[in-house]
């Protein structure tokens, strides 16, 4: 018997069933497009595959369409093409029961200024239907505490700073318990500390289970606390993968101090190696499959000096130029 057709009713029936929930990426997406009505192409094709207890790094320049995806993840924005789902659940069809297991900051934190950090969750926890009004205060003071702001729960919103203002957002996300917290830039405007208070509070949500999925143009924060990333190049996924996957894919290149680099440049091309640079006291090539040891031998059989020699790979600054064709801030 041939299997009944996809109705809406099946589909309603198979988000309805939690298995495989808790196994699985946290987000995938299909040709994930958004097109918007003057005809830009914001999000081309975009393939994501977050595993499960990762802090996964979604970089690239500003415009390259970070903003948008995530907005299409959490249902603010409706796809143009493609599918999506947030921990194994299709969405948007299954927005109202996977969200609570959600939390989110988007394009900065946004709170009434009059009011101190302690109300302003209260409003965000009244807000949460599914949430027991009898606990509230258990939240509140439970997710102050988690970002550090405990002691400042009386002060106002106007007077906290912008590293206060981003934990306290993210403090509204923690208001429930969540499987996955999606942060949009979450150290932008930030000062040093701010900034360091931030990645503190990522790697311990990280540390007790919960996705991360951060979005950043800053790689001071991808080398510290990101394990995976996806790299956006104008609306495309141009790489995806473990953070130490994208160092390796950078070509490996042998360096050889010398005071004859010219005489050094000759024997590197007579054995092979493609793609020398000189500069005043060194040569450089790339090192494909040969040994170090070997080359160094060569060098010197051919009566060339060897003042120092080593292996190179680009660092995570030229591997991204290199994907993206821009450049990225290092600092932060």
């Amino acid at each position: 018997m041939s299997p009944p057709p996809a109705t809406a009713t099946n589909k309603i029936a198979e988000i309805s069933d939690p298995a495989g929930e808790l196994a699985g990426p946290a987000i995938t997406s299909a040709a994930l497009t958004k097109r918007f009505r003057g005809g830009q192409l914001a999000v081309d094709r975009v393939d994501l595959d977050v595993p499960r207890g990762c802090v996964y790094g979604f970089l690239g320049p500003n415009g390259s369409g970070k903003t948008t995806t995530i907005r299409m993840l959490l249902g603010l924005v409706h796809p143009t093409s493609g599918s999506h789902e947030l921990l194994g659940t299709p969405m948007p069809y299954g927005a109202a029961r996977v969200l609570p297991r959600v939390g989110s900051l988007i394009e900065g934190p946004a709170f009434y200024p009059f009011l101190n950090g302690h109300d302003n969750l209260a409003r965000c926890d009244a807000a949460d239907r599914t949430a027991d009004p009898r606990t509230a205060r258990q939240r509140i003071d439970g997710a102050l505490d988690r970002v550090g702001l405990l002691a400042a729960a009386k002060k106002r919103y106007r007077i906290y700073s912008l590293g206060m203002k981003q934990r306290l957002a993210i403090a509204a996300g923690l208001l429930r318990p969540r499987e996955l917290i999606i942060l949009d830039e979450p150290t932008n405007g930030l000062d040093p500390q701010g900034t360091r208070e931030v990645r503190g509070l990522i790697r311990e949500i990280a540390t007790e289970g919960t996705t991360v999925f951060v979005s950043s143009h800053l790689l001071a924060e991808v080398e510290q606390i990101c394990s995976h990333v996806g790299v956006m190049r104008t609306g495309r996924l141009v790489f995806q993968g473990p953070l130490d996957e994208l160092r390796r894919t950078g070509a490996a290149r042998i360096q050889v101090q010398t005071p004859d680099p010219a005489a050094a440049a000759a024997v590197l091309g007579k054995i092979g190696l493609a793609d020398a640079r000189l500069t005043e006291a060194e040569v450089s090539a790339q090192l494909g499959d040969f040994l170090p040891e070997r080359i160094c031998a060569e060098l010197v059989h051919e009566g060339v000096p060897v003042r120092g020699l080593a292996t190179v790979r680009p660092s995570l600054e030229e591997l991204f130029v290199g994907l993206t064709g821009e450049g990225f801030d290092v600092d932060g």
